[in-house]
């Protein structure tokens, strides 16, 4: 039998009033977690250490009560600032999170949501103005040209939008236009708060979709008993992609197009500041002129949180499939479940007070005794010498033109440059083979070792690869002496 008009709508109803923005809002203590939750998270203070909020709360608690608020119409929830904290936290008010190791209160969607509702109630009733019906056909209009699937179609509305634009350059560059009165400009403005307003709940539902996505495929990862190697190719791709995976993350990447640019956030910024200086605004009230000017920095933080969010999804992801291991994932779920069965199986006899012993090491198997030596006392043999590199046949001539200096052609040659040597002039009447740029190299630590002598003058080398390229060097000019001076010293 099908469900009558009414039936159907108390359903729909009753499943509303179960969301936990609602249940916020129709609590025994909802003007007291509308207050505090209010003064302790703002637009500028997003997430709040855990040991402050619990401070704050206590504080604000007391406050309350010395005021006398706790009486039998408007009583005050009972317990410490934790016990209600956690309360919150369970009813999904409250989202604790590690920030930079520390663990931090943020407030979830649904309790942005009920705050922003608070917020317009106690503010009063948005107007229905020409600014908020022209964004609504404005909507509908983009709406009908983005679903007008006719090329032809299209191109119409677009050169009539344009001939619309064409004719009010024309009225301004002919003074013709009419100036905008501050009352509309002022209904405008009020526009752009109400829209502003609905931002900071979608950017937490945004990150609070990408966190309960992470929880599931971490969850699906642990009961999933596939092979390893199939298991990492589609977790990993789930990590990197984790913004395509829910459609609150695949909407916001369309928004991000718009405002995820610095620059646009800038022009937004200066736009705000630019506004609050018009006369205008001297309708606007504190609060106004304050919303009006932090909906630049609220739409930069809300980026922020949300890609903070995918970052850490991805990162956390990631490290679960690198070390997922279903063989020992199943050995200690089935040590789990022993302990459990034994746990229920004692309980059955048990006492109220009968103890367990807990078991403070694990058992160490006997192993017996090892082995120490060896039955042969013989020591082990000497390896052979490496054959020395002249001997090494499988080095060809390309390989050893590539390689080292030549020390034993280099020190042969400066044996027969006399007692002394300038280092550039002997390099250049070096043999060809010995001109390369690591021969320069070795012939300057020949010198070294041999002594040398510096000068402030520049001296040039032109070096060649064993491909035929050339290179210059310049370095302060060295004279050496040769070996057999320093030996006759």
């Amino acid at each position: 039998m099908s469900n009558t008009r009414a039936e159907a709508a108390y359903q729909r109803s009753v499943l509303a009033f179960k969301d936990p923005t609602l249940d916020l809002l129709h609590g025994r203590y909802a003007p007291f977690v509308v207050a505090v939750l209010s003064i302790v998270f703002t637009a500028e203070r997003r997430s709040v250490a855990v040991a402050d909020a619990h401070v704050e709360i206590g504080e604000a608690i007391e406050e309350l009560r010395a005021a006398g608020y706790d009486d039998d119409e408007r009583r005050l929830p009972v317990g410490t600032a934790r016990e209600i904290c956690r309360n919150w936290v369970r009813v999904g008010w409250l989202a604790p999170q590690l920030e930079d190791d520390v663990e931090v209160y943020r407030l979830t969607a649904h309790a942005v949501g009920a705050l922003e509702i608070a917020g317009r109630t106690g503010g009063g009733r948005a107007r229905v103005s020409r600014s908020r019906v022209r964004t609504l056909l404005d909507a509908v209009e983009r709406l009908a040209r983005d679903a007008e699937s006719d090329p032809e179609a299209r191109i119409a509305l677009l050169l009539e939008e344009r001939d619309a634009l064409d004719a009010e350059i024309a009225r301004l560059r002919n003074d013709e236009a009419e100036p905008i009165d501050d009352e509309q400009l002022f209904e405008e403005a009020e526009n752009v708060l109400h829209l502003a307003r609905e931002l900071p709940a979608d950017f937490s539902r945004v990150a609070e979709s990408i966190n309960a996505m992470q929880r599931d495929v971490v969850a699906d990862l642990r009961r999933d008993i596939r092979p390893t190697g199939e298991i990492l190719r589609e977790y990993l791709q789930r990590g990197q992609h984790v913004m395509q995976s829910t459609p609150e993350g695949r909407a916001f990447e369309g928004a991000l197009r718009l405002i995820g640019d610095p620059e646009h956030i800038d022009r937004l910024t200066t736009q705000l500041r630019t506004l609050l200086a018009q006369p205008f605004s001297r309708l606007m009230g504190p609060g106004q002129r304050s919303d009006l000017d932090s909906i630049g920095r609220q739409v930069e933080k809300g980026v922020q949180d949300v890609l903070t969010a995918q970052r850490r999804a991805s990162q956390v992801i990631t490290a679960q499939v690198r070390t997922h291991d279903p063989i020992r994932d199943r050995q200690v779920d089935e040590l789990l479940r022993g302990v459990m069965s034994g746990l229920q199986v004692w309980m059955q006899d048990s006492r109220p007070g009968d103890r367990v012993e807990p078991l403070h090491t694990f058992p160490v198997s006997d192993i017996g005794h090892l082995r120490q030596s060896l039955s042969d006392l013989r020591p082990p043999g000497a390896p052979a010498p490496l054959p020395a590199p002249d001997d090494i046949e499988f080095v060809d001539a390309d390989t050893r033109a590539w390689g080292g200096p030549r020390y034993a052609e280099l020190e042969e040659y400066v044996a027969t440059l006399g007692d002394r040597f300038d280092l550039a002039t002997a390099f250049e009447g070096a043999a060809d083979d010995t001109r390369r740029p690591v021969d320069l190299l070795g012939l300057l630590e020949i010198a070294h070792r041999n002594g040398m002598t510096e000068s402030e003058e520049v001296s040039v080398a032109e070096a060649r690869r064993p491909d035929g390229s050339s290179r210059r060097f310049a370095f302060g000019a060295v004279t050496a002496s040769t070996v057999k001076e320093i030996e006759n010293d």
